[in-house]
């Protein structure tokens, strides 16, 4: 067996709401089929093909990898050796074994009222979220700038500065406009705008969370002439926003969608284009079917088919690679990057591995197609 098939109690740490080396939650776990024996394990490759059915050049996707995806392992005996190893191929066996672990899970759903709360209120529960935690939970992600070059780039000088609009609004002059949809307490905002340091950006972040938008702006960091919180539910298809249609080049999009019901993750996406600029692009990061996260889930926790509850009330689901292809595709947009991150992670002192999944898209607004010349 790849799983031990007796469960052991260990402390370790997952993340909650993002991935990688940031944002982690310090949680107790039954683990059984998380855990395995220095002895077992998938196969390894050292190259991008265990990100498993990367896009085809059909779908105008790319494999290539960043700085992140260098670490792989060719001997297995060398597996404690660092603490995550990148592009981690599935064995059928343990495809097949964390298939059964999800039913397990999800053949005891919660009851249809608690379901009917939790969906139905998100805010409430990131409100107390940040409330207990202020801004000392999550880590910065500067993980973003690796993964996400996109977020680095200047802006085009050669331009003209947009002359102001005749109702102004906050970045209205600024020659490239990123949105941060779920800015949480600034992990991504503040970053973005030390990193890069280009005049001529501006950033806007949105967050559920009431609680989260105030800490955003009390603190030190937060410039008005560089960025601009506000409180929104992205899922609701009626909120403001304080910029106008097609005025922005990216949109941030990390860990976020599966904190909605999957019933308003198209309509969201579809909704969130509207604010592109042609050529525009949504970044896109969050959990990946058969993560660790889901696979830990205790019978009870299942609201239906991939989406459960946390211990506080938030919500999570576990998107496949082709399901994400269908919802931002139906939105209206072109495919550029479509990636399954499979990713070991072990804890050297107990001699634990634990199996991560991921995935990461990049979706990008269509070019309006150029005016027809008279006469034709």
């Amino acid at each position: 067996m790849l799983f031990r098939a007796t469960a052991r109690r260990i402390n370790f740490v997952i993340n909650h709401k993002t991935a990688f080396h940031s944002q982690y939650l310090t949680c107790k776990a039954t683990v059984g089929s998380l855990t395995h024996t220095p002895s077992a394990g998938p196969a390894y490759v050292p190259t991008s093909a265990a990100r498993s059915g990367v896009a085809s050049p059909r779908h105008m996707a790319t494999d290539k990898r960043p700085q992140f995806g260098n670490r792989t392992l060719d001997n297995p005996d060398d597996v404690f050796k660092h603490n995550a190893w990148d592009n981690v191929e599935w064995g059928p066996e343990q495809e097949s074994e964390a298939r059964q672990k999800v039913e397990q899970n999800a053949s005891v759903k919660a009851d249809r009222e608690k379901a009917e709360r939790l969906v139905g209120a998100p805010n409430t529960y990131w409100d107390a979220f940040y409330d207990q935690h202020d801004n000392k939970f999550f880590k910065d992600r500067n993980w973003l700038f690796t993964e996400f070059p996109e977020l680095g780039e200047p802006s085009d000088t050669s331009q003209l500065l947009p002359e102001t609009p005749s109702e102004p609004y906050p970045g209205c002059q600024a020659r490239r406009r990123v949105w941060e949809v779920g800015c949480g307490v600034g992990n991504t905002v503040f970053p973005l705008l030390e990193t890069n340091s280009d005049p001529h950006l501006f950033v806007y972040g949105s967050d559920f969370s009431e609680s989260a938008v105030k800490i955003v702006r009390q603190a030190p960091q937060y410039d008005p002439q560089r960025c601009h919180a506000f409180v929104m539910n992205v899922s609701d298809e009626q909120a403001e926003v304080p910029f106008p249609e097609s005025s922005l080049d990216l949109i941030v999009l990390i860990f976020v969608l599966s904190a909605l019901h999957p019933s308003r993750h198209e309509p969201t996406l579809r909704r969130l284009a509207r604010f592109l600029r042609p050529g525009g692009m949504i970044l896109f990061r969050d959990y990946g079917r058969y993560d660790m996260a889901q696979l830990r889930f205790k019978p009870g926790r299942c609201l239906e088919d991939n989406l459960y509850s946390r211990g506080d009330g938030t919500l999570v689901y576990f998107f496949t690679q082709e399901e994400l292809r269908r919802i931002f595709t139906g939105a209206g947009l072109e495919e550029v990057q479509n990636l399954v991150d499979r990713r070991l992670q072990v804890n050297r002192g107990r001699q634990l591995k634990m199996y991560r999944v991921w995935n990461q898209c990049k979706y990008r607004k269509p070019l309006e197609s150029p005016p027809m010349e008279e006469g034709r």
